[in-house]
């Protein structure tokens, strides 16, 4: 029956009505039927729309209010700024610990939870199958258990703490009226909180900084004359800025008988190079950029023998503590020491029996392991792994012998708590003596005390081998090579008060002599970055805050610039004749060149682009033999590259040229040609690809990465960025500075602070994204949190 507007039931249409007025009818009623399905469906759809978005409003952090939780001592405050910054005020560090773990599981459980995840191997059971192939890999380095046995060794203080932040994170998730969101999507529920967790994060950060690079050394040295090798591996080169030595000159080009991971930068200066008197640290940490930011920022304060104390810096989820920043005595931060800590043992095997190997003191039995990887809705998984006295079985070398892996986070002192004593340490000596007892990846400290003084030295545990230098992979069967326990105290590096008043690092390599011999070379970067630093630094003669973060935003295309003239000598009126690319190519480069890795330069962007494909070409046909001995053989992995790809380019030496060319000019124009066709296959004009266009951000939640079309609303803005990775302002698409601080010690209200993303892993809180902008821009926003918006008061509770 067909309704008209009014509700009212409408005649039956005539049977002698024209067929026309007749269909006419019909379509109405069933447009009419159509439309109050749609509408219904539209209903439903409304319902559980706000079903699923009371659901995630539900999971939202308490901000405010009052809240009984058990495990607090004495009654703690949360106030939170217009960013969402925390400052906990409690009566005593353990329930100040509390109260930063109740606000790491509020604001940053999922995050927490993929990171004891990753290192343990299991991802599966939490996401599925796709993971499986990566926890068979973790499950080689057995750090749950490893982690188990951290836990056992810690200190009664340690634990004490520990206990108070795993008591404070699953109150935390206990507080929520629903479980994080991302389990409401993956309709998983979160598992409480372990104190052996927080030493699996710890090791979680070992996969991020260490990385083996003694395979592709091994075989290129197996592989190459000597001579060829030491050339494409030098030990150091012009750009060199080391704390300690000078410029290690690389080798030149054999005769004819035979790109760079970014990292992080500190500095410090002492009081008399500041103005006002306070010795400053500067910090950008240079990782992986994602959705919720690595760090999070907490300001903690509590009182302690009749004395307030505060910590200010950023926390890392899932651990107690505070792992950057000041106690309002001494300020520190981190940049990646490139230390050598993993080692590849080859492993002989018993010619009498395979299932056994040579070692020291006889033949050994391999020790098979059996791992059970839990899968989300499949059945397990089983690997089998093999283990050595020196550690697990992780591959094969190009002669198909076993490899094994000696790593310093297979240690039992490769994890511990002891970098927690660095919040009561009140001299720049008080830090130096913590840093060799702390179980971390090794890092460059840089830290400064409020009398003014500056110190440099590696934190974290360092190996102390005999019989090797631990470059490429060796045997250890005779017991001539190997480790002899950890490397003592007194041997660590270390640099205090230096004259000028100034200290630097970027990852690249810091000493030489004694010092570099105990550090070992873990892929030390090429050293532009630290020199632009410290000539930066050089040219302050007293500065302040704003100066330092004018050096950590510094953009200027230092490094690229002889590749610039090189470029512009190359393109003769001759090599581009007859080439509109090479022609247009030229004109880009004198013209669309700001001397910047600026977001606008499409001359930065393909004198870049040159050099790399120039690397490709040249490092592809000198390595060659070296790929077809080992599939995985990658020129990545063979560290610094400047010099010799500059010697190279410069001097040309006729019987290092790939023999399919007929000169060096042809090699180099062939690179060009390259980064042409590259640029322009997709039809945009080489005059539209800026550096901007290739440097946009590209910050994205976990969860977007599976299901791109949660993007819109999980995912950082796409902005164009600047910075590169062989200037101070390091930046790519989805990696770089996850902060920049700049503090000095007792004077912290000076200081000045940048993050990425937001405090916030919730995409509902209105602290998502909060300062994300700011850290975009570079703007000169405050190191301490502002007024209170929000406050949170926790009591005990039973």
């Amino acid at each position: 029956m067909a309704v008209h507007e009014t509700g009212e039931p409408a005649d039956e249409p005539d049977d002698q009505a024209p067929s026309s007025v007749r269909r006419s009818t019909r379509w109405r009623a069933v447009a009419r039927r159509l439309l109050l399905a749609i509408l219904a469906l539209a209903g439903l759809l409304i319902v559980a729309g706000l079903v699923v978005y009371g659901q995630l409003r539900a999971s939202l952090p308490r901000l405010s209010g009052d809240l009984l939780v058990r495990g607090l001592t004495a009654p703690a405050t949360v106030t939170r700024d217009s960013l969402g910054v925390p400052t906990v005020a409690a009566g005593t560090w353990r329930d100040a610990t509390f109260a930063l773990g109740f606000l790491h599981a509020q604001e940053r459980f999922f995050q927490m939870d993929l990171s004891r995840r990753q290192p343990a191997g299991e991802l599966a059971a939490l996401i599925g199958g796709a993971a499986v192939p990566w926890d068979s890999l973790a499950r080689r380095h057995a750090f749950r258990t490893r982690a188990r046995t951290a836990l056992a060794r810690a200190t009664a203080a340690d634990r004490d703490l520990l206990d108070a932040y795993v008591g404070g994170v699953n109150a935390g998730l206990a507080a929520q009226r629903r479980p994080p969101f991302e389990y409401l999507l993956l309709r998983q529920k979160p598992a409480s909180w372990r104190p052996e967790d927080s030493y699996l994060v710890l090791f979680a950060m070992y996969n991020l900084l260490n990385e083996e690079n003694e395979s592709a050394r091994g075989t290129l040295e197996a592989t190459l004359p000597p001579a060829l090798a030491d050339f494409l591996t030098p030990r150091g080169g012009a750009w060199d800025a080391p704390l300690i030595g000078g410029p290690f000159m690389a080798p030149p080009p054999p005769g004819p008988a035979v790109e760079e991971p970014p990292g992080s930068n500190n500095w410090a200066l002492a009081g008399f190079r500041a103005r006002d008197g306070g010795a400053l640290v500067a910090n950008d940490m240079h990782l992986g950029l994602g959705v919720p930011d690595i760090w999070y920022r907490a300001v903690l304060t509590w009182s302690q023998g009749g004395a307030p104390r505060r910590l200010v810096g950023v926390t890392l989820p899932g651990v107690p503590g505070l792992i950057v920043g000041s106690n309002g005595r001494v300020a520190w931060g981190f940049t990646n020491a490139m230390a050598d800590v993993i080692d590849l043992v080859v492993v002989e095997s018993d010619p009498a029996d395979s299932s056994r190997y040579l070692a020291p003191g006889g033949p050994l039995p391999l020790a098979r392991r059996r791992e059970i990887i839990a899968v989300r809705g499949a059945p397990a998984d089983t690997v089998e792994l093999l283990d050595t006295i020196w550690g697990p079985v992780t591959g094969r070398d190009r002669l198909g012998r076993r490899l094994a892996m000696r790593w310093v986070a297979h240690d039992p002192g490769g994890a511990n708590l002891a970098l927690l004593g660095l919040a009561e340490v009140r001299t720049v000596d008080e830090a130096l003596a913590l840093a060799p007892r702390c179980g971390m990846p090794p890092q460059n400290m840089v830290c400064a005390d409020a009398d003014g003084r500056i110190a440099w030295t590696v934190i974290g545990r360092l190996p102390r081998r005999f019989g090797f230098d631990g470059r490429v992979p060796v045997s250890w069967t005779d017991g001539g090579r190997g480790w002899d326990g950890g490397l003592p105290a007194e041997q660590y590096p270390r640099v205090v008060d230096p004259p000028e008043g100034r200290l630097w690092t970027a990852n690249n390599r810091t000493v030489d002599g004694a010092g570099l011999v105990a550090l070992g070379d873990g892929g030390f970067v090429t050293g532009a970055r630290a020199r632009q630093i410290r000539d930066g630094l050089r040219a302050l003669d007293r500065a302040d805050a704003r100066d330092l973060l004018r050096i950590q935003l510094d953009d200027r295309a230092l490094f690229l610039g002889r590749w610039r003239d090189l470029l512009l000598d190359l393109l003769t009126p001759a090599a581009v004749a007859g080439s509109a690319g090479r022609a247009e190519f030229r004109a880009l480069v004198a013209t669309s060149w700001s001397g910047r890795a600026s977001v606008e330069s499409v001359g930065y962007r393909l004198v870049r682009g040159f050099r790399l494909h120039l690397r490709e070409s040249v490092y592809g046909w000198l390595t060659a033999p070296c790929a077809a001995a080992d599939p995985g053989f990658t020129i990545e992995n063979l560290g610094p590259y400047e010099d010799p790809l500059w010697a190279l380019a410069t001097q040309r030496p006729p019987h290092l040229l790939d023999p399919r060319l007929r000169s060096w000019d042809d090699a180099l124009l062939a690179a060009v040609d390259t980064t042409v066709a590259r640029l322009t296959r997709d039809g945009r004009p080489l005059a539209a690809r800026t550096w901007g266009e290739r440097n946009t951000a590209a910050i994205r939640h976990p969860l977007s990465l599976a299901v791109p079309q949660l993007g819109r609303w999980l995912d950082m803005p796409r902005t164009p960025l600047p910075g590169d990775s062989n200037l101070p302002r390091v930046q790519s698409p989805d990696m770089g500075a996850s902060e920049r601080m700049v503090v000095s010690p007792g004077r912290e209200e000076a200081g000045l602070f940048h993050m990425p993303t937001g405090q916030s892993g919730h995409p509902l809180s209105p602290y998502y994204r909060r300062g994300h902008a700011a850290w975009e821009r570079g703007e000169a926003t405050p190191l301490l949190p502002g007024p209170a918006v929000w406050t949170l008061r926790l009591a005990p509770g039973h």
